[in-house]
């Protein structure tokens, strides 16, 4: 099964989202991210997902032009804006939408950098804890 996570940004969330898939389900998944626009990997979200035992330090921040040629059975969007913006793709591709808070926003006020990985990790769990559940939850809401 191939699945896309899309974000605004491809910097934190959908990042999370395939490494995620790739480490805990990759024998069923095949895990791409992209977003509207491409702002590069964030290194806070590396960060926390290297304390979970998951490095995406090689992955890259691409737009979604860049993968619209590639055959996803799904697009599993991961914020509102993709939600709204996804674009439409070719095939039989099911859009499913799993929202998440955007780590980076809610860190601007943080009053230290241990309070703002605080943000990261709980996105990073709660997302990974939707991944537990794939492909499951998407073929039966």
């Amino acid at each position: 099964m191939r699945i896309l996570f899309l974000c605004t940004g491809n910097s934190c969330r959908s990042q999370m989202a395939e490494g995620w898939a790739r480490h805990l389900k990759g024998d069923v998944i095949d895990a791409c991210s992209a977003g509207t626009v491409a702002k590069g990997l964030n290194p806070r979200a590396v960060e926390v997902m290297a304390e979970a035992g998951v490095d995406i330090s090689g992955q890259t921040s691409k737009t979604v032009q860049t993968v619209m040629s590639l055959p996803f059975d799904y697009v599993v969007t991961v914020c509102a804006h993709a939600h709204e913006t996804c674009p439409v793709f070719p095939g039989k591709v099911k859009v499913v939408h799993a929202g998440f808070d955007e780590a980076p926003e809610l860190a601007k006020n943080a009053v230290s950098y241990e309070d703002a990985l605080k943000h990261y990790r709980r996105v990073r769990d709660e997302i990974r804890d939707f991944i537990q559940k794939l492909p499951r939850v998407l073929t039966h809401p």
